[in-house]
């Protein structure tokens, strides 16, 4: 009987053996090509691909390059639905990019791959060690991008929050293992010099000499050969890309120390510096290693933030339950969550309530009550009763996904102040390369013994490592902060931009007041129709609506009331056919433009939330009422303390701008505005100052689009989060306050690392120069620069707000 290829589906020939071992099992393969394939998506943790295909692969015909196979697999449609987000034509993942070193990794990435054709846009966040990468697919494939990084020497794969941790763990034993090799091997290097120098073995023979200085030539080589082996690694792949690195005048100082050692031992003359080759290299290490534990701790966020996604959940299907991978839901899948169960995928709660553990995006560990046609998120855990989810976002499309995403994005972002510092950190490459030239041709005429030792010094002690870490560090570490505190920042210019902001435009309802309408009073106008009945068709209509109003007319749906050809028009209210009649609710103003109410009633119910027309007659008067967020007024009082302007941008009538205005005291309030009408008001004001724009609706996307910084508030329109620069998951507007004082902190502690940075290499060149630091000082002042800047950034994580 013949067997199946576990690749391709195709028969096995008979007498041929081959397999592959996937997820534990060995697996038949048809022929070498099949084998070699699948071998590489097991090489590369891919074996996802097997489990979630929908259809065999294409037979592996020959032995292609395993470079070319390997990155051909990210092609494929079903596999990359895992891990990229389609927007129209573009494509966008993030990566994990292995061997950055340092910033200027990053920046000789970015460098390389800019110019081709069909890339939108590559971020490299050194501090990560990830890549936001868009594409249009269409022109080049995600494959030609990876084989693009591998060229420049880095190695990419899609990133996956298991895989980097595994990763890590992994990067973090190879640094331990080659900082216990090197140092155990350095101090047997240190014990045969200290007693050379001490004269321990004065009354030794030459030949014995000779002897111990081979041994220490052999306990070094492993020291610069594995020990000093990234060094090389990073020295190597940016000249090959012909670009200078802060590796270069690194590797340039331990070679030519240990080959002057080495020629020394060799000819039996001179002086050996082994013991410093070996000390130098060591502590040059135990920086490399504190540096990556430092990225590590501010880079854990996003990743952590995956790893809450559950890997099933139990799709109801055709009234049976069903345990699928939870990557395969779709769109309007039902999905039953129990208590203490993880939310699978973005939805509305169709039967059920429930208190929703939210902390994960908000920061808040308060649980929040969720009902009928409430949102629930991917990620969030369900505390105590049974949900019945329709899905509406699954995958690559949740927020959770997108957060995790944009957060990449904005935290890869350089501000203008850190694209300059790049590429001054390049010259200043050359010009330490330069400099070491010419002070090794002034020391060799005027002290030759000395001239090579001071060379070395000017090569380490000036790299310009804390320059290109002065940024990124900081800004990592600063979204890290405000992810914690449930701020989303999305768009890289936010902490460039805040600092400068004079003037805050807000919303009234659901940003300054709760948006958590309930009806306060009714007026049935036509007496045909029953309370039950009026709340009914309006609920049936409201469903279709994300505005805040809509919620208070939730608990009032009865399914037997259907609704059809509904229009939502933004600012101003609703209307469909509900049971064959046709329904409008919205503004009285509104109604009275579309001429469905007299003039008469327009003035009678002119402060009226809303009314509600049944085949042109005005049926109810809806009066909600909405309450002012708890913490509004002490945020208004902070910002005008701090001489920003406040500024009410309202479509509400004046009544409801006036009650608000009577508690929080703005400067300004602006009522009964359109959404054009909110446009042009703020591109009055930005003509003399910096505008923030903070808001929920629909009606505020166009604000938010010319807005300096748009803020959308966590309980907002998905549309209006879209355009948002930063997100208020926690959904409190105190949550302003903390935005500001973090970026103006960021913006002081990148200053603080260009000061350390400029004035170290400003105070310390001239002293390398000129002889006064020894090749121990500089590895330490170079290691203490680097760590100092890093360190001062992590001092972010640690801000506090009152």
């Amino acid at each position: 009987m013949s067997k199946s290829c576990f690749h391709c589906g195709e028969d096995i020939p008979n007498g041929l053996s081959l397999s592959v071992s996937i997820d534990g099992q060995s697996q038949a393969m048809c022929c070498v090509g099949c084998m070699a394939v699948a071998q590489t998506i097991v090489d590369n943790q891919l074996t996802d691909y097997y489990r979630f295909r929908t259809e065999a692969a294409p037979k592996g015909e020959a032995l292609v390059p395993e470079q070319l196979k390997r990155t051909e697999l990210l092609d494929d449609t079903s596999l990359q639905q895992e891990f990229t987000y389609q927007d129209g034509e573009s494509k966008e993942t993030i990566l994990t990019i292995e061997g950055i070193s340092c910033a200027a990794c990053a920046w000789l990435i970015e460098m390389q791959l800019e110019h081709l054709a069909g890339l939108q846009s590559i971020s490299v966040n050194a501090t990560t060690q990830r890549a936001s990468v868009r594409w249009l697919d269409k022109q080049i494939k995600l494959s030609e991008i990876v084989l693009a990084i591998e060229k420049v020497g880095y190695h990419a794969l899609p990133f996956k929050a298991s895989e980097v941790e595994q990763s890590n763990q992994k990067r973090s034993k190879t640094f331990i293992k080659r900082l216990g090799i090197s140092g155990i091997l350095m101090m047997q290097v240190m014990m045969i010099a200290i007693g050379l120098y001490f004269g321990a073995f004065s009354d030794m023979s030459s030949h014995n000499l000779v002897y111990l200085r081979w041994v220490s030539l052999f306990l070094t080589l492993p020291i610069i050969s594995y020990g000093a082996l990234p060094f090389y690694q990073g020295a190597y792949n940016a000249l090959k890309a012909k670009r200078l690195s802060m590796d270069v005048p690194v590797s340039i100082a331990i070679i030519l120390a240990f080959g002057a050692s080495a020629w020394a031992t060799i000819n039996q003359t001179g002086e050996v510096y082994f013991e410093s080759v070996s000390m130098f290299t060591f502590l040059l290490l135990i920086g490399k290693f504190l540096e990556f534990r430092a990225r590590n701790r501010a880079a854990e966020v996003s990743a952590n933030l995956l790893k809450l996604m559950p890997l099933t959940a139990t799709r109801l299907h055709q009234g049976q339950e069903e345990l699928i991978v939870a990557r395969k839901l779709q769109p309007l899948d039902l999905v039953i969550v129990k208590p203490g169960e993880t939310i699978p995928a973005d939805g509305t709660i169709t039967a059920g309530s429930s208190q929703i553990n939210e902390a994960m995006l908000s920061g808040e560990q308060t649980p929040v009550n969720k009902s009928l046609g409430d949102q629930v998120f991917a990620g969030t855990i369900n505390s105590d009763g049974n949900l019945t989810i329709e899905v509406k976002h699954a995958g690559q499309q949740s927020f959770l996904s997108q957060l995790i995403r944009l957060s990449e994005a904005s935290q890869a972002h350089k501000p203008k102040l850190a694209q300059l510092s790049d590429k001054i950190a390049q010259y200043f490459v050359a010009l330490i390369l330069l400099t070491a030239i010419g002070t090794a041709f002034y020391w060799q005429q005027h002290l030759p013994d000395e001239a090579f030792w001071i060379t070395l010094s000017v090569l380490v002690a000036t790299c310009p490592c804390a320059l290109s870490l002065a940024t990124p560090t900081a800004l990592t570490c600063a979204t890290t902060r405000l992810n914690k505190s449930g701020i989303m920042v999305k768009s890289g210019h936010v902490m460039e931009t805040l600092p400068v902001i004079d003037h805050f435009a807000f919303d009234k309802t659901g940003t300054l007041t709760s948006g958590d309408f309930s009806l306060d009073s009714i007026s049935i106008i036509n007496s045909q129709y029953n309370e039950h009945q009026v709340l009914a068709y309006a609920a049936a209509l409201e469903a279709h609506s994300e505005h805040p109003i809509a919620k208070a007319f939730a608990q009032y749906r009865d399914f037997s009331y259907q609704s059809e050809q509904v229009a939502v028009i933004a600012g101003a209210g609703i209307k469909g056919v509900v049971n064959q009649q046709k329904i409008v609710i919205g503004k009285t103003k509104w109604l009275f433009e579309l001429e469905l109410i007299s003039a008469q009633q327009f003035e009678a119910h002119r402060n009226a939330s809303c009314l509600l027309v049944i085949d042109k007659q005005l049926v109810a008067v809806f009066c909600l009422q909405d309450h002012i967020r708890d913490d509004a007024k002490p945020v208004i009082t902070k910002l005008q303390q701090q001489d920003i302007i406040t500024t009410m941008l309202s479509g509400d009538h004046i009544k409801g701008c006036d009650q608000v205005q009577g508690q929080l005291q703005l400067d300004h309030i602006y009522s009964q505005l359109s959404a054009e009408d909110k446009l042009k008001k703020l591109k009055t004001l930005q003509q003399q100052h910096t505008v923030a724009m903070v808001g929920d609706g629909i009606n505020d996307t166009p604000v938010f689009g010319a807005a300096h910084v748009a803020i959308a508030m966590g309980s907002g329109t998905d549309i209006a989060k879209s355009g948002a620069d930063v997100i208020l998951l926690n959904n409190q507007l105190s949550a302003i306050i903390t935005l500001l004082k973090i970026a103006k902190q960021t913006k002081t502690i990148i200053w603080q690392n260009y000061g350390w940075a400029f004035g170290y290499n400003a105070i310390v060149l001239p002293l390398a120069v000129s002889g006064f630091i020894t090749p121990y000082m500089a590895v330490i002042g170079m290691s203490l620069s680097s760590i100092l800047v890093i360190t001062n950034s992590l001092r972010l994580l640690k801000v506090k707000v009152k």
